[in-house]
């Protein structure tokens, strides 16, 4: 189940097409020998370019699906949904 709407997809796709972008740039820049702290930035933006992607994702499932399932109050599904929520903030804190 999704909880992004269409604005929101358009939106995450525009920007996971400018990474994409980025990241054929950082391609450019090993190929053509660029200064490694330069390519280095590069890296860096991309990292934090799908950070936030990423939390935006995290954001509208926490606020949709997960929200869904606990007021529904089966406290097993909760449980199971907490679990899995708690396994994906793991995953972002490395």
């Amino acid at each position: 189940m999704s909880s992004l709407c269409q604005d929101e997809k358009k939106d995450l796709i525009v920007r996971l097409r400018r990474i994409e972008g980025q990241v054929r740039g950082l391609q450019r820049m090993i190929e053509e020998d660029q200064y490694c702290v330069d390519v280095l930035t590069q890296v860096v933006a991309v990292r934090g370019a799908l950070k936030k992607v990423g939390l935006n994702v995290l954001d509208n499932h926490t606020h949709g699906c997960v929200q869904k399932v606990i007021k529904c109050e089966n406290e097993e599904d909760n449980q199971i949904v907490i679990d899995e929520l708690m396994g994906v903030l793991a995953k972002f804190a490395d």
